[in-house]
C-alpha cells in the first residue's frame, strides 16, 4: 500500500519518524479493545439476523464496520477487521443459501466495501504523514533561525525558553536574539503578525537584519532604523509575491554593564522587573509603532532608560504567555503568578512559569511562547565595551607583530 513506515503500539517510534509522525501512524484505540468489541458485535448481529430470518438479512450490514474503522485505525488494524467481516458475512451468505447470482453479487459488493474501507484508511494516513512532516519541517526552521539558550554575553546572562506551537497553519513568528557587539549587548523579543511559514520568512528578515546592525550601528535607535528598512523590503519583496504585508512588534534593548537598560519598544509587551522579593511591570513611555509601520506615524523612535540593578531579573516574553487561556477562557495571570516566584533564580523562574502555563492551559496551546529572563553577568565576565576603532587598531598591531 505503499507506506513503508508503520507504528502498530502506543508510543512506539520507528527509525526515520519524530514524534509527529508517530502519532499519526500509532493507533488510537488498542487491538484487545478493537477486536474484542468486533466480535460481540458480530455475535449481536447474527442473533439479529436469526431472529428476523428471511424478512430481513441484518449480517450484510457489517460491511460498514471497515469504513468506520478506517476514519481512528491503523492500516493493519482496518485490514483485519475487514478481513474479518468478509468472513463471516460470506458464510452467512452461504449458509442461507439463494441463487448462484445473489450469492455472487453479495460477495463481490462486501469485498468492494472491504477494500474500500482499507483503501480511505491508506490514504487517511498517507496524508496525515505528509501533514506532519510539514509541520515538523516549519517548526525546526524556526529551532534553526533562533539561536539556542541560554546565551553568556560580556553583559548579560540570558536564560529563556521557547515553545513553538506545532500545528502547520498556526506555527507563529516569535523570535528572539542576543548579540554581542562594541557597544555592548543588544537584545531583541519580538512577534510577527500572523502565522504560518510567511510569518518565520518574516521573522528571519528581521534576525538577520537585527545581527547585521546590532554589530554596526552605534546607538540602539539606529539599530531600530535597520530592522525598520528590513521590514519595509521584506514587505515590498511580499507584495510582489502575492504574500500579505506584516508588522513585527519589537522590544530592543542594550546592555553596556552599567545599572541600566537602554530600551526602544516597538509595540511590544513592556518587560517585567523581578528584584527583592517583588515583581512589577515596567514601564515604557515612549512606546512607538510596530516594525513596519513607520509610515503611520510622524514621531521618530526614541530610547529611554530603564533600571536594572544588580541581582534584578528583566523578563521579556511575547503574547503567547499573556494570551494562554484556561478551559473557560480566562487569560493567565502573569502579575499574579510571577509575585509567587520574585525570590528565585532566573533558571527557576523560567521552569516554575513553563510549568505553570501547561497546567494552567490544560497543554492547549494557541501561540508560540518565547521568554528570556536576562540577568547581570558575573562580575568576571564584565568588560568595558571596545569601540570599533580600538578593536580594528589592536587587530592590526597583532597582525603586524607589534
Amino acid at each position: 500500500m505503499g507506506l513503508q513506515r508503520q507504528v502498530e503500539t502506543r508510543g512506539a517510534t520507528l527509525p526515520g519518524t519524530d514524534a509527529g509522525e508517530a502519532a499519526v501512524f500509532a493507533p488510537r484505540i488498542g487491538n484487545g479493545a478493537l477486536f474484542g468489541g468486533l466480535a460481540l458485535l458480530t455475535v449481536l448481529f447474527i442473533i439479529l439476523d436469526t431472529w428476523t430470518g428471511d424478512e430481513l438479512r441484518v449480517v450484510p450490514l457489517l460491511v460498514v464496520v471497515p469504513a468506520l474503522v478506517s476514519v481512528f485505525g491503523t492500516i493493519r488494524q482496518t485490514v483485519g477487521v475487514a478481513t474479518w467481516i468478509t468472513t463471516v458475512v460470506v458464510c452467512s451468505r452461504l449458509a442461507t443459501g439463494g441463487t448462484f447470482w445473489d450469492v455472487a453479487t453479495n460477495v463481490a459488493f462486501t469485498v468492494v466495501a472491504c477494500f474500500l474501507g482499507v483503501g480511505s484508511c491508506a490514504l487517511r494516513i498517507r496524508h496525515a504523514a505528509e501533514i506532519a512532516r510539514l509541520r515538523s519541517a516549519a517548526v525546526a526552521l524556526q529551532r534553526q533561525i533562533l539561536r539556542p539558550l541560554p546565551i553568556l554575553t560580556e553583559q548579560i546572562f540570558a536564560h529563556g525558553i521557547y515553545t513553538p506551537i506545532e500545528e502547520d497553519r498556526l506555527v507563529g513568528g516569535d523570535i528572539y536574539e542576543v548579540v554581542q557587539s562594541p557597544y555592548g549587548t543588544r537584545v531583541i523579543i519580538g512577534d510577527v503578525q500572523g502565522k504560518g511559514l510567511a510569518a518565520i520568512g518574516a521573522g528571519f528578515a528581521v534576525l538577520g537584519a537585527f545581527r547585521e546592525a546590532a554589530i554596526r550601528q552605534p546607538t540602539l535607535t539606529g539599530v531600530v532604523d535597520a530592522l525598520e528598512d528590513a521590514v519595509a523590503r521584506h514587505n515590498e519583496f511580499s507584495a510582489q509575491t502575492g504574500e500579505i504585508e506584516r508588522f513585527v512588534t519589537a522590544l530592543v534593548l542594550g546592555f553596556d554593564g552599567e545599572d541600566r537598560v537602554q530600551a526602544v519598544n516597538c509595540g511590544h509587551l513592556p518587560p517585567r522587573l523581578l528584584r527583592d522579593g517583588v515583581a512589577c511591570q515596567v514601564p515604557l513611555r515612549r512606546a512607538s509603532v510596530p516594525l513596519g509601520m513607520a509610515e503611520l506615524s510622524t514621531e521618530a523612535r526614541v530610547a529611554e532608560w530603564l533600571d536594572f540593578p544588580p541581582g534584578a531579573t528583566l523578563l521579556v516574553f511575547t503574547d503567547g504567555v499573556t494570551e494562554a487561556r484556561d478551559a473557560s477562557g480566562a487569560f493567565y495571570p502573569l502579575d499574579a503568578r510571577l509575585g509567587r516566584w520574585a525570590e528565585r533564580g532566573p533558571r527557576e523562574v523560567l521552569d516554575a512559569l513553563h510549568a505553570d502555563l501547561e497546567s494552567f492551559s490544560e497543554g492547549v496551546r494557541r501561540d508560540d511562547i518565547a521568554v528570556l529572563a536576562l540577568r547581570r553577568a558575573p562580575a568576571g565576565r564584565r568588560q568595558r565595551p571596545v569601540s570599533t576603532g580600538h578593536r580594528a587598531r589592536r587587530a592590526a598591531e597583532t597582525f603586524s607583530g607589534r
